[in-house]
């Protein structure tokens, strides 16, 4: 490598590492940069990029909640652009599916706990398992609370729910409270 410039040597071997990668094929990588959309992985001579959506099933703010640079990861390529020089990776798809899971053992009616992560005009999104949100809509409250949603709901506050409709390959869950009768049946609910 004396007397080359490392950006000759990294566009001469560029082509050559893209063209031997392979789609659904796994590599290890390290973390080379951290940016809002996704996270940069080096898999040998090439930057493919892993976008937010496919670093976790779970919600994350930042890309920095689930990697630092320098940290090896082992990734899925999920496509490969030769044309654009781009490689598309995914750590998410290594990590079992949350759903499965939590489609297997819950069913309408269960209640549980969960945490609300996120208060919208509509309603609450709460989360009743690691990497499941359910919907906790407005029209599910108690008619006490149809004017003053907030007095039932804010973030980080921790309600029982009950599972009133569950779609597990939408991936969306409706919630009610336990006991309040809704105006919407399970049709009608508009599920995360």
């Amino acid at each position: 490598m004396t007397g080359h410039n490392r950006e000759e040597i990294s566009e001469a071997t560029r082509l050559h590492v893209l063209r031997g990668l392979r789609r659904g094929e796994i590599r290890t990588g390290i973390v080379s940069a951290i940016v809002n959309f996704g996270v940069f992985v080096d898999i040998g001579g090439v930057d493919g990029v892993i976008s937010v959506a496919e670093l976790t099933w779970k919600h994350v703010s930042h890309p920095s909640e689930i990697a630092s640079v320098g940290d090896e990861l082992s990734v899925e390529i999920l496509d490969v652009d030769l044309d654009r020089q781009r490689v598309s990776l995914s750590l998410k798809a290594l990590l079992p599916d949350p759903w499965q899971e939590f489609a297997a053992t819950h069913t309408r009616g269960r209640t549980l706990s969960g945490l609300v992560t996120k208060v919208v005009p509509f309603g609450a999104f709460v989360r009743i398992a690691d990497g499941i949100e359910g919907l906790l809509h407005n029209v599910e409250l108690p008619e006490h609370a149809a004017d003053a949603p907030d007095s039932i709901r804010r973030e980080g506050d921790v309600l029982r729910v009950e599972i009133l409709d569950m779609d597990p390959v939408r991936r969306r869950v409706a919630l009610t409270l336990p006991g309040t009768p809704g105006p919407t049946s399970a049709g009608d609910a508009q599920p995360r």
